[in-house]
C-alpha cells in the first residue's frame, strides 16, 4: 500500500518535474552569472525550494547583501508556505506524525499545494513523498543543466537564455492578475515602487528593495481588496 501511494505521487508529479526542469534552467544560468558555481547553484536550488525565494536571494549574493537582508527577503517572501501547510494539514490522513509532517513540510510549493489540495479524500505521507521527490529532481537537475549551459556557452546565448526565469514570473503574475483587480493591482504597485527606489532611492540594496516592495503592496491591497470569510460570502436562505 506504502509503495502505491509513493508511485502514485510520482506519477502525479511528473508535469511538475517537467515544468520545474524547464524553469530552473533559466534559473541556473541566472546563479552561475551571478558568481556561484555549479554545485553552488544546485546546493541552493536542492535546499530553498522555492524560486522567487532562490532569484532573490542569489540577487543578494550577487550585490553582497548582508545577512539580515537575506533573512527578511526569505521570510518576506516564503511566509505564504506557512498558509499552505496549514490549509493542507486539513487533508492529512491519521500517519502523518510529527516528524513526517517536516519531511513534507520541505517540499510544500505552490504547484505541489494546489496539486494536493485537489485530491479527493486524504493524503498519505508516502503520497506526498512520490510527489516532492520528483519535483524536487526536476529543479535540481535543471538548476544543474542550466547552470553548466551558463557556464559553457556563448555569452550571448547565455544572456538570452536567463530571460526565461522572468518568463517564468510572468507566467504566474498573469493568470491571476488577469482574473483579480487586487491581484493586478498589488503587481503594478510593487512594480511602481521598484522603480521609485531603484531610480530616486539607489542607496537601498537589492534586498531590501524586494522586501519594501512586497510588505507595501501586500499591506495596501490588503486594506482596499480585503477578501471576504467565507461565512460572510453565503447568504442565508429565508
Amino acid at each position: 500500500m506504502k509503495f502505491q501511494h509513493f508511485l502514485k505521487g510520482l506519477v502525479h508529479g511528473i508535469p511538475i518535474f517537467l515544468g520545474y526542469l524547464s524553469v530552473s534552467f533559466g534559473f541556473g544560468i541566472t546563479a552561475v552569472k551571478s558568481g556561484l558555481t555549479v554545485m553552488e547553484a544546485a546546493a541552493v536550488s536542492l535546499f530553498n525550494l522555492t524560486s522567487a525565494g532562490q532569484a532573490a536571494g542569489v540577487g543578494i549574493i550577487a550585490a553582497g547583501g548582508s545577512l539580515v537582508e537575506m533573512i527578511l527577503a526569505q521570510f518576506t517572501i516564503n511566509l505564504r508556505y506557512s498558509l499552505m501547510s496549514l490549509s493542507l494539514s486539513q487533508k492529512l490522513d491519521k500517519s502523518f506524525t510529527t516528524p513526517r509532517r517536516l519531511i513534507v513540510s520541505y517540499g510544500i510549493t505552490d504547484e505541489i499545494f494546489a496539486l494536493a489540495s485537489a485530491q479527493p479524500g486524504k493524503i498519505t505521507p508516502w503520497y506526498m513523498y512520490g510527489m516532492i521527490l520528483i519535483s524536487t529532481v526536476g529543479w535540481v537537475l535543471g538548476t544543474i543543466l542550466g547552470a553548466a549551459a551558463g557556464s559553457l556557452l556563448p555569452a550571448d546565448v547565455s544572456d538570452a537564455l536567463g530571460l526565461m526565469l522572468y518568463g517564468m514570473f510572468l507566467a504566474i503574475i498573469i493568470p491571476p492578475a488577469r482574473k483579480e483587480k487586487g491581484v493586478l493591482v498589488a503587481v503594478l504597485i510593487a512594480a511602481a515602487v521598484s522603480c521609485i527606489i531603484y531610480f530616486l532611492l539607489p542607496f537601498i540594496s537589492s534586498g531590501f528593495s524586494v522586501i519594501i516592495c512586497a510588505v507595501i503592496a501586500a499591506v495596501v491591497c490588503a486594506l482596499v481588496f480585503p477578501q471576504a470569510d467565507e461565512d460572510d460570502e453565503t447568504e442565508v436562505q429565508p
